[in-house]
């Protein structure tokens, strides 16, 4: 079984701030036993105490809807149409190119 995203969360923070669990936990105001029990799954911080944990080392704690897993082969048949759509339009004509006229260097 894997870490919960409290527990990635926990050692990612010590791991990018090189901080013990004893500092950490004094920095938030938590003893470091209960750091000890987040990070080993033993407990689950709630919201305010991760927001707490993060502040203390300077991030803020954000709440997101999660990420939606892309059907890669649904994403291909849209893109498709959307090709085969643009291709049926009509196409324009344009000019040429146009470039500036260049004098030749004075010799």
């Amino acid at each position: 079984m894997g870490a919960t995203p409290a527990q990635r969360v926990m050692l990612d923070l010590r791991r990018r701030t090189g901080l013990s669990q004893a500092e950490l936990g004094r920095r938030a105001g938590v003893p470091r036993s209960i750091i000890n029990a987040y990070e080993h799954g033993r407990r689950e911080p709630g919201a305010d105490s991760l927001s707490r944990i993060a502040a203390s080392v300077g991030l803020e704690l954000r709440v997101a809807p999660p990420a939606r897993d892309i059907d890669l082969e649904k994403a291909g048949r849209i893109l498709g149409q959307v090709l085969d759509l643009a291709e049926s339009l009509p196409a324009r004509k344009r000019g040429g190119l146009r470039y500036p006229v260049l004098n030749a260097p004075p010799k």
